[in-house]
């Protein structure tokens, strides 16, 4: 039923998703789903425990092998994390635009609350220490660093339907992707006449 709710979540959002509908994506009946879940903000409560943040814990593995003064491995780990994750759970992207990004998303305070927290605030720590030891660009704003890798992650590969057809790029799959992203923060876009 977890996994019927979630398609259901991902097919036609949180907020257009009944029991019934669950129900029926789950081969059940609504009372059925009752019984164990209660009502749809306890099943919600369920899915996002049970399904949603082991896989905020699978982006924090590859984040937590980077040593302390790695900031590179740091960056790396979770462009290469964010694809593992997508790559495991494609339902991810769509669910993140839908219920966090977009206004009156029922993720959002999931987000604010509880990943944020694990991922992204961790991460602009470290990118804070990195810059106070003199590791990183003393220009950056390390929030802002995090901000920016969620969008070089995360809207490619929500998007990736749109650009791949806009473009004809059914040939760039994700390590393609990494690796532009990879090169582009390692090394940004060299413009020789840049001032």
């Amino acid at each position: 039923m977890l996994d019927a709710s979630l398609q259901c979540f991902v097919r036609i959002g949180i907020a257009a998703t009944s029991l019934r509908h669950i129900a029926t994506e789950a081969g059940v009946t609504p009372a059925l789903v009752h019984y164990y879940f209660g009502d749809k903000s306890q099943l919600q409560q369920a899915v996002v425990k049970e399904r949603l943040l082991p896989v905020v814990g699978e982006l924090q593995a590859p984040l937590g092998k980077a040593s302390e003064g790695d900031t590179a491995a740091l960056i790396a780990g979770f462009v290469q994390g964010v694809g593992a994750v997508v790559e495991r759970h494609p339902w991810l992207p769509t669910l993140w635009v839908r219920e966090v990004l977009l206004e009156g998303g029922a993720l959002r305070d999931v987000l604010l609350k509880e990943v944020g927290p694990l991922v992204a605030k961790m991460m602009a720590g470290r990118f804070a220490q990195a810059q106070q030891a003199g590791r990183l660009n003393a220009d950056l704003d390390p929030r802002l660093l995090m901000v920016s890798l969620i969008g070089l992650t995360f809207f490619p590969l929500a998007s990736a339907p749109i650009w791949r057809a806009l473009f004809g790029a059914d040939d760039i799959d994700f390590n393609d992707l990494r690796r532009h992203t990879l090169v582009l923060l390692d090394r940004g876009l060299e413009l020789k006449d840049a001032n």
